[in-house]
């Protein structure tokens, strides 16, 4: 059975994630709020090693300069206390009523600058904490109608925003990341950067790109329709997974930040598998914070709180262990090499070759067999596929 959650494993849950109250849509809270320090104190328990959180999670948005320094100074002495470190910080953007139509993207100027000055004082609190990466989900940065925003200006906001605090980390000497957070809608109608690609090719635009990646979410990408273990290679091929949010999401549906794997249990475990081993080929894993970013369910009280949170941190361990257990398997192995998976490592044209040289190649065409692919050459697939299936399933050791 899995080992108990260690430091080693950096788990790392958001404030407000444990400290959700339950209000949603359609009713108000379930639970009492959780103060900051219990909350520290109740995770290094449980064997997690960061906590999260928006500036608005740890003192409430309009507080004076001493309430604010109150809530940091309590936090400092809790994290001292236990020993957890605060590996990621984020800005809340979208709950204040100023922010009903964006921060950075806001059609009115006034509250686009005040969005960046709220940021630039929160990216210093995260310089204090020792925070290491600035995750930017732009929740209320979309629209609901065609004719109410200029998307072309839009993204160029967005840009003028990410390039400024680009400059300041630089300039202030902060050793500091950004990682943007992609979502295709809710609560906007249609949010701008809605997947992994799209916010791909935004940070190419930027003046500062090396400063500026990713923090895909399980459930996001899903809502989109998209596989998020696929989603999570491309961000790790180009080098931009700088912060994962692990939950669960069960199809194209509203957010659901369910316990990482209580939604699509096969992701989930193809997931671990490549953030511990680099994908089916080879290569680096991910060494950053496995992030939880999910919501007890409403109908729990405290005590299902931390259960909730236990689950995630097992869940992570129990795939994991699964996914070793899969990679030892000798008929694995086999079944791979059949599937000709870690051929697709090898390059398609032999060293120094040119397109002068392939053309000369009569094997590559003109004496190749096509039609021997009806019917032959089978790939072996969906052995593989249960094999797979199998040792996530405990029938393999």
């Amino acid at each position: 059975m899995a080992e108990q959650p260690t430091r080693d494993d950096k788990f790392s849950f958001g404030l407000w994630t444990v400290g959700y109250n339950g209000t949603d849509p359609f009713g108000g809270p379930t639970r009492e709020p959780l103060d900051v320090v219990h909350v520290v104190e109740k995770l290094s328990e449980l064997g997690a090693y960061g906590l999260t959180f928006h500036d608005d999670d740890l003192f409430a948005f309009g507080s004076t300069d001493a309430e604010r320094q109150n809530q940091i100074d309590r936090l400092k002495q809790a994290l001292a206390d236990t020993g957890l470190i605060v590996p990621m910080v984020t800005t809340n953007l979208f709950s204040a009523p100023v922010f009903k139509d964006g921060g950075f993207t806001s059609n009115d100027r006034a509250v686009r600058r005040f969005a960046l000055r709220k940021v630039l004082r929160n990216i210093d609190l995260a310089a204090e904490l020792g925070a290491s990466t600035f995750v930017m989900w732009g929740g209320r940065e979309g629209a609901e109608y065609d004719t109410s925003k200029d998307v072309r200006q839009a993204l160029e906001r967005y840009r003028e925003a990410v390039n400024l605090l680009g400059d300041y980390v630089t300039d202030k000497g902060y050793d500091i990341r950004f990682a943007i957070e992609p979502k295709p809608n809710e609560p906007r109608g249609d949010i701008l950067l809605p997947t992994v690609g799209h916010a791909l090719a935004f940070i190419d635009s930027l003046e500062r790109p090396e400063l500026v990646g990713l923090n895909p979410e399980v459930g996001h990408e899903t809502m989109a329709g998209l596989n998020f273990t696929a989603g999570i290679e491309q961000a790790m091929y180009h080098g931009k997974l700088f912060h994962i949010d692990l939950n669960g999401q069960r199809s194209i549906k509203y957010d659901q930040d369910l316990v990482f794997g209580h939604g699509d249990l096969h992701t989930a475990f193809s997931l671990v598998d490549l953030l511990e081993h680099g994908g089916l080929a080879g290569g680096p894993g991910y060494d950053g914070p496995r992030h939880f970013d999910y919501k007890p369910s409403r109908t729990e009280d405290e005590t299902g709180v931390w259960d909730s949170a236990a689950a995630n941190m097992r869940m992570y361990l129990l795939l994991k262990e699964r996914a070793q257990s899969f990679r030892a398997d000798p008929e694995v192995k086999e079944a791979l090499e059949a599937a000709k998976v870690l051929e697709i490592a090898k390059t398609t044209l032999n060293e120094g070759e040119s397109y002068d040289d392939l053309l000369k190649d009569t094997s590559a065409y003109e004496d190749f067999d096509a039609d021997a692919y009806l019917n032959g050459h089978g790939f072996g697939f969906v052995r593989l596929q249960q094999l797979a299936v199998e040792h996530l399933l405990g029938a393999r050791s």
